[in-house]
């Protein structure tokens, strides 16, 4: 019976499932992309959109509360539709933007709130300031890539930032401090 214990949990360690780690995931940027939009002085809604930036994920499928996030991207490929509005945006009424200033979030925690969801809590860096943001987040899928033949993944998110929390708050609250945002991206799995 001694002899068999030690071969019973031996058999059984190496039937168990390996613990998984997370895995890095680089952001497609020719579809990822966020878009937020604003109320102007409550005749319309203005929009932009940022795409085409790098980011990556270490995505635990297992445990997807210890996976993380980074993008970056700079101020300056903002994207308004209207050359004027952009370079109003890029003066000193709002970011007085130079072209190395760069847009950033890292994530510092997810909390996993049902089978696809999660809140992504992170750092967001613009307009040199730094402040904690909360990303509602939904895996939408997770499959190889009918083209790429690779592992891939897509994800939207959603949040509403304060324009005054970051020194961007020029004629709030006539052009709305609220601005929402949306956010759709895919990644491919690091090769």
């Amino acid at each position: 019976m001694t002899r068999i214990a030690p071969i019973a949990l031996i058999a059984a360690l190496a039937a168990a499932p390996a613990f998984a780690e997370a895995e890095k995931y680089t952001l497609d940027a020719s579809h990822s992309q966020i878009v937020f939009n604003y109320n102007h002085l409550g005749y319309s809604t203005g929009f932009g959109m940022f795409s085409g930036f790098d980011g990556e994920i270490m995505f635990d499928q297992v445990n997807p509360a210890a996976s993380s996030v980074t993008v970056s991207f700079p101020v300056k490929s903002m994207l308004t539709g209207w050359e004027a509005r952009f370079e109003h945006f890029m003066s000193a009424d709002f970011f007085g933007a130079t072209d190395e200033e760069m847009v950033t979030f890292t994530s510092t925690a997810i909390e996993v709130t049902g089978e696809n969801t999660a809140k992504i809590t992170g750092d967001l860096t613009l307009n040199d300031v730094t402040k904690s943001v909360v990303l509602d987040a939904v895996l939408n899928q997770v499959s190889d890539h009918p083209m790429e033949n690779k592992p891939w993944a897509g994800f939207d998110a959603t949040t509403t930032l304060l324009r005054s929390d970051f020194n961007v708050g020029a004629f709030a609250p006539f052009v709305s401090d609220e601005v929402q945002v949306q956010i759709s991206v895919e990644a491919m799995k690091a090769e």
